[in-house]
């Protein structure tokens, strides 16, 4: 295929694009004829040249679109999605039944496009000449559409806007408000597939295609999984991992192979639950132990400040630093209380105030109020009674009345089929067209599926309005202004050079290195030093996409721990794999054992993987699947052994730190492409470990005490509470655990005061804002931060107007710092994590503690000194009453630095409590257009698993 592969090729072609000359296209419309050649297995990779997606999709449309740019072959998949090639990819498929082909095409229910993962393939016997060539041209330098008002820059944008939408007929209008959206061919407006991925990466989805390797845009830079990013603590990281895969993506979209808009970060909390098997009335389900959320492996973690602040740096990295000339469009999901799997499609939680707004509700304020993201993604989940996407609660009384989400290019998009459950599920409307109506109508401006589709059923039974039909698109058609959808802008620049480049595949290793933790180092037996003979064992000893995780794509390279390995010079490598994930076999133990014997040392790579824990997929127990345990055992009795634990989830490593035998154990996540380098260079010292458990591992005993469906955080007595704040058993390994190779000497150098008065505390705070420039009341950058953007792109000001004279729980209070020696032998980085308890301030139940602060020191050298800042906020000092105001009350805390509390400090607030912050109640009633039914809170229900976001 021809493509534009330079950052000077683009240039040259943005530079003709300003030269573009609207013409009338004279030339007769091209219609492909063709040839059904049957229904395929392999869909997505059976034909991979280049790819449409639109909800208007038929096999004429996908025939002349693939015929027109010269291919000879076209294939529909999912209902939605043509490929194209030049030739079939035959080797990973199958020609099957055509029954399988089953999905109806959406606008012509009488024609069949192809099915999921199952493809129609057609050839092409009119083919133009071939040019192959698919990048995104601006809307508006493509005929016809140049020639029609939105693209007159002389107006302004909403009357740009406005025209568009008065242009388009109210089917088209319905058919542009999914996220397979159909454009309008009558007048030029191009189709639009909103669906693209940016979790650890530009990531595989209905919008983003890989092109066969060697190709352009055949693999982009995958990066740790954002639970081992998160564990590194490290906010510049997650910034320049964030700005890495927002240069990408937008460079995948300017070629055509991807959106300008992303569904990413996920940054719900990775929240503990309980289970006993008496809850579980599935067959398939019934099991003891704790279900872990099993796409925790996509969070940030438990804390409420790490995943903030993941936000506040992740976010801003994506979209770039101009709200109206964004890089990409970023989304914060899933918006609200959303971590579980186990019935995910027709739960409906109660949680308290206290705990939405000190909990659940924290980040996604962080994201909206704090950062500016453009868009939010509505769960599957209802909460108190209500679909989370039609909750006027949640969408239009808390994100755009209370946190400003006003913006004209602010839009909710609904998680994949969230609307239809609103229906199917969650039983909260008698019919389809209804729940398209009442998540319309509460605001969820583009869905993720096809329910919307039935909105001119909506429209003729009075449920909603074409008003609210075109506010959604004005938002949406204002978010691709953002984007440069219609114009272009600087980012139309980017390109291939700009993908994977030797900076980004640097940074890949870098996080993976940073990220991985130590857990246990008997008599220092890490690092390894010297020459070894080594027995490497285990179903991650020679893994590749394994080390991915969820929500990945495709990466220019991924070196295994194996391939590392033996290449290490002062090694001599034997492998076995001995035994699988979830394996009970043990017809491999023998030959692991064999590998043991002729060793000097074993490193064992095992744990989880997405067979375990993944989208749709909760693990049941806390404990080692399959036989690895047994196992390791019988390794550990050969020779010293080091685990290596891969996964997302935490498991109980209980039997590892009582067996002597087992000499070191290190936490290594999901690493992604560079994970074997980066373990390598853990394991042999040349980088030293500082990573921190961003989450608790409980003991497997941790069962069998409340349903999982039980929302409270706090010990009420029946069960020890959920996450590090609440639980009131011994941790396997707490919350913010991690060894080091060396050992670390302390000395405040700038405490706290011993007393404040609460209310002068808060005025002064607020004169110390007065004269702030920047984006307004946000996280304060201020304090260091490396970009200088005017005190930081921190936030945009509780009212989105740019003032910085609000004062809440963003509002910067005051920077501590200490003094940190490497009184050890090794060079390394070190992870400080400041903590505040009380035992009187406030109403009871009061938390154990709470992370305020952290920062992370690099290249500590042996015997030098570094000093360690860390930020506090006005939000530092407070939690939520139980009306959810964000208080900070009077009486006697203590700060202390890691859980061993190196430093700690005595100090009291006085005065009267002072609320810095607000979560608006729900109404009593709320009015709707439709009968609904008000869903009482899960105890058993289970929802059938399908895809989402």
């Amino acid at each position: 295929m021809a493509r534009l592969t330079t950052v000077g090729g683009l240039l040259a072609q943005a530079a003709a694009s300003y030269a573009f000359t609207c013409q009338s296209s004279a030339s007769a419309a091209y219609n492909a004829t063709s040839n059904y050649l049957g229904c395929y297995t392999g869909g997505t990779s059976i034909l991979s040249a280049v790819k449409l997606s639109t909800i208007a999709m038929t096999p004429q449309l996908c025939t002349s679109w693939c015929g027109e740019r010269g291919f000879q072959y076209g294939a529909i998949v999912f209902g939605t999605q043509c490929f194209c090639d030049h030739q079939p990819n035959y080797s990973m498929s199958q020609k099957v039944n055509d029954t399988q082909c089953s999905s109806r095409c959406t606008t012509d229910p009488s024609q069949r496009c192809g099915g999921g993962y199952i493809a129609s393939l057609y050839q092409i016997t009119n083919s133009q000449p071939s040019t192959g060539a698919s990048y995104f041209t601006p809307a508006c330098q493509t005929s016809p559409l140049c020639s029609h008002k939105v693209c007159d820059t002389s107006l302004s944008t909403s009357d740009r806007i406005a025209s568009l939408i008065s242009e388009l007929t109210e089917e088209e209008k319905i058919l542009n408000l999914v996220d397979a959206s159909a454009g309008s061919t009558r007048i030029g407006l191009p189709p639009y597939e909103w669906w693209s991925e940016a979790t650890h990466g530009v990531g595989s989805a209905p919008g983003v295609q890989f092109a066969n390797m060697g190709n352009n845009f055949s693999y982009a830079t995958s990066f740790p999984a954002p639970i081992l990013s998160s564990a590194a603590f490290d906010d510049e990281l997650i910034f320049q991992i964030g700005e890495t895969v927002g240069r990408e993506g937008r460079a995948f979209g300017n070629n055509g192979f991807a959106g300008f808009d992303y569904w990413a970060p996920n940054m719900n909390n990775f929240r503990t639950f309980l289970a006993s098997s008496s809850q579980f009335t599935n067959t398939a389900d019934e099991d003891t132990g704790d279900p872990r959320w099993g796409r925790g492996q996509e969070t940030p973690g438990e804390d409420v400040l790490r995943v903030q602040n993941y936000v506040r740096t992740y976010v801003p990295g994506l979209q770039g630093g101009d709200p109206t000339n964004k890089q990409i469009i970023a989304t914060c999901k899933h918006y609200a209380v959303y971590d579980l799997e186990t019935g995910r499609y027709g739960n409906d939680y109660n949680p308290t105030q206290q705990d939405m707004a000190d909990y659940y509700m924290a980040a996604f304020k962080t994201c909206v109020r704090d950062v500016g993201v453009g868009s939010i993604m509505c769960s599957y989940n209802a909460v108190d009674g209500y679909p989370s996407c039609a909750s006027q609660y949640l969408l239009q009384d808390v994100l755009r009345d209370h946190w400003n989400f006003t913006n004209d290019y602010n839009y909710v998009v609904s998680d994949c089929g969230a609307v239809t459950d609103i229906f199917q599920y969650h039983n909260f409307t008698d019919t389809e067209e209804a729940a398209a109506s009442v998540a319309l109508n509460a605001g969820t401006d583009l869905e993720c599926g096809s329910s919307y589709v039935k909105l001119n059923a909506s429209l003729a039974d009075g449920q909603t309005t074409i008003g609210r039909l075109d506010e959604a698109l004005t938002r949406l058609y204002n978010a691709l202004f953002t984007v440069a959808f219609f114009d272009g802008s600087n980012y139309t620049a980017l390109g291939w050079s700009d993908v994977a480049t030797s900076a980004d595949q640097k940074l890949a290793y870098t996080a993976a290195w940073e990220g991985m933790t130590l857990l246990k180092n008997d008599n220092s037996f890490l690092p390894l030093s010297g020459s070894k003979k080594v027995a490497v064992i285990g179903p991650y000893a020679n893994a590749t996409t394994q080390m991915q995780g969820d929500y990945s794509g495709t990466p220019k390279y991924i070196n295994s721990p194996l391939s590392a390995f033996q290449g290490y010079s002062s090694w001599t490598v034997t492998y076995s794999n001995g035994t699988g994930i979830a394996s009970n076999s043990t017809s491999g133990f023998a030959a692991a054992k064999a590998a043991a014997a002729a060793s000097d040392v074993v490193i064992y790579l095992g744990g989880l993987d997405n067979s375990q824990e993944q989208e749709t997929l909760d693990r049941l127990a806390l404990s080692w699947p399959g036989n690895q345990l047994d196992l390791i055992t019988e390794l550990a009795a050969i020779k010293p052994t080091i685990v290596v634990q891969f996964g997302g989830g935490q498991i109980d490593d209980t039997p590892l730190l009582n067996n002597a035998n087992v000499k070191s154990v290190v936490w290594a996540g999901y690493p992604s492409q560079d994970g074997g380098d980066a373990l390598l260079d853990i394991l042999t010292g040349k980088q030293a470990p500082a990573g921190r458990l961003p989450i608790t591992q409980y003991p497997a005993s941790y069962a069998d005490e409340v349903s999982i469906y039980d929302i409270d955080l706090p010990s009420n007595g029946t069960y020890p509470g959920r996450t590090y704040r609440w639980y009131t058993g011994k941790a396997v390994r707490p919350f913010g655990f991690g060894l080091s190779y060396t050992t670390f000497g302390f000395s405040w150098t700038k405490p706290l005061q011993r007393s404040y008065n609460i209310q002068q505390l808060v005025d002064s705070c607020g004169q110390g804002n007065k004269n702030n420039n920047g984006w307004g009341s946000g996280w304060g950058w201020g304090w260091g931060w490396p970009h200088g953007w005017n005190n930081g792109h921190g936030g945009w000001g509780n009212s989105n107007t740019g003032s910085n004279t609000v004062i809440n729980d963003a509002t910067p209070f005051t920077t501590i710092s200490a003094s940190v020696k490497n009184t050890g032998k090794h060079i390394s980085d070190y992870v400080g994590l400041l903590f505040l308890s009380s035992s009187n301030a406030g109403p009871a139940p009061r938390p154990i503690k709470t992370l305020v602060s952290y920062s992370r020191l690099h290249n500590l050298a042996i015997g030098g000194s570094q000093t360690l800042n860390l930020p506090l906020t006005l939000g530092s000092l407070a939690r939520a009453n139980t009306n959810g105001d964000i208080t900070i009350f009077p009486g006697d805390y203590e700060i202390v630095l890691d859980n061993d509390a190196s430093l700690s400090f005595k100090f009291s607030l006085t005065g009267q409590a002072v609320v810095i912050d607000t979560l608006p109640a729900p109404k009593a009633s709320y009015s709707e257009t439709v009968k609904v039914n008000l869903q009482a809170p899960s105890r058993a229900d289970y929802g059938d698993p399908v895809a989402g976001s």
